[in-house]
């Protein structure tokens, strides 16, 4: 699923990885990886030339002869002591204590501090300061620049378009993915995946993040009131819609909600038995009319059955119209006067890329669409139309038809589709 769009994504990543990573010397990412193994094992700070009074006196108890060595060998001053040995033997004096402080002070400082007449802020000095207190400064080798990415992301723009990704959205993606890196340092090779990575998922996740309203805390609240949740599928001919409405009367149903359905497509005979066909296998009521009866009509009869039987859903089929059918568009129109829908639910293929873009489009400019459901979502490689559908019209996808059979809708999730896409 989303293959297509997958193997464009990835390939994005391993252009500008080979391109940016060429740039950055193996020897210079080898020092870095040196000096991160070294900073995980060098203290911040070298103490061990200075010791506590604890490690001092177990040193001096340690080494403190015997009796028989006493005799045996006369015994011999060391002919320098630090301040602090001699304050702790009781042996040295104040003189030598000063000398010696002195000295370990002035070599402290100069360990530390620039010599004079130096910049203090200067990279020589830093970077010398750093070695010897074992602090690690990581030195960018590379910025990326515009001029670095910009041919590669005209390939990714004219790539997505090819995959049925609408013109506005493929910009959309290539417009985020060069703000995001432009401006980012590079310290090692595999930095330069990591971060187009990163930043094509924040583009996707960004392309797919509208607002979704939530049919289960919908149907919650109609079972309160006990006025059923009305939900009205539209969409053309051959798109699969009316199995798509079968399919979610089942999902409700596992649920554990009661639904009716309408056949409100009364413009073919043979729509009427076929809903009612997917009703009888289900187990769900349907309410209908005679061919050429008004939709509107039978929509309100459907609602008002399930007010009085207390069923919590309607799903009210309309018939399948071309975008540009401007009689039927006005007969659906009168649908939504009539029933006041809660959500109009646009029904779309997948496998027809852009062109389902166009029909939601244009059905969401004549009657208002509210959510979108993609039909045979398992057999589009693009990916396209799931990527580009909802951002166009600003209106979420809800359902993905996924089989043939009743059970094969799933709820769509932004971030199920991120992880299709750049899973492994």
């Amino acid at each position: 699923m989303f293959e297509s769009l997958k193997k464009k994504l990835s390939g994005t990543v391993g252009k500008i990885s080979d391109k940016l990573a060429d740039e950055i010397p193996e020897e210079t990412e080898e020092k870095i990886e040196a000096k991160e193994e070294a900073s995980k094992t060098v203290p911040s700070e070298d103490t061990s030339e200075i010791p506590s009074e604890e490690s001092s006196f177990t040193e001096e108890t340690e080494e403190k002869p015997s009796e028989d060595e006493k005799t045996a060998e006369p015994e011999e001053k060391p002919s320098k002591k630090s301040g602090l040995m001699g304050f702790l033997r009781g042996k040295s004096s104040s003189e030598e204590d000063e000398t010696v402080g002195g000295d370990m002070e002035s070599q402290v400082s100069s360990e530390v501090e620039p010599t004079s007449g130096a910049d203090s802020t200067s990279p020589e000095i830093i970077e010398e300061a750093e070695e010897k207190s074992g602090i690690l400064s990581f030195v960018s080798h590379k910025t990326i620049s515009e001029k670095d990415i910009d041919d590669i992301l005209f390939e990714l723009e004219m790539a997505l378009l090819e995959g049925d990704v609408a013109l506005e959205v493929a910009e959309k993606i290539v417009n985020s993915v060069k703000e995001d890196l432009v401006g980012r340092k590079i310290r090692r090779r595999s930095d330069v995946a990591d971060f187009t990575k990163e930043a094509l998922k924040n583009a996707i996740s960004e392309i797919l993040n509208v607002e979704t309203p939530d049919i289960n805390e919908l149907l919650i609240n109609s079972r309160e009131t006990g006025e059923p949740l009305k939900l009205m599928f539209v969409g053309i001919n051959g798109t699969g819609k009316t199995t798509t409405i079968a399919k979610v009367a089942t999902h409700f149903i596992e649920k554990g909600y009661t639904p009716v359905i309408a056949a409100a497509d009364t413009f073919r005979a043979g729509a009427i038995e076929q809903i009612t066909h997917h009703a009888d296998k289900i187990g769900v009521k349907i309410i209908k009319h005679q061919k050429g009866a008004d939709p509107a009509a039978v929509a309100f009869d459907a609602v008002a059955h399930a007010r009085a039987k207390g069923k919590e859903l309607v799903l009210v089929d309309t018939a399948g119209r071309m975008q540009t059918n401007t009689n039927l568009m006005d007969e659906m129109k009168k649908i939504k006067r009539v029933i006041k829908p809660d959500m109009i639910i646009f029904v779309g293929d997948a496998l027809t890329g852009n062109d389902a873009v166009e029909q939601a489009q244009k059905f969401d400019d004549a009657v208002g669409v509210n959510g979108i459901i993609l039909t045979k979502a398992d057999a589009d490689a693009k990916g396209g139309a799931a990527l580009s559908i909802g951002y166009v019209i600003q209106k979420p996808i809800l359902f993905l038809g996924l089989g043939q059979s009743y059970e094969d809708i799933m709820e769509f999730k932004p971030e199920w589709m991120v992880e299709q896409i750049f899973g492994e």
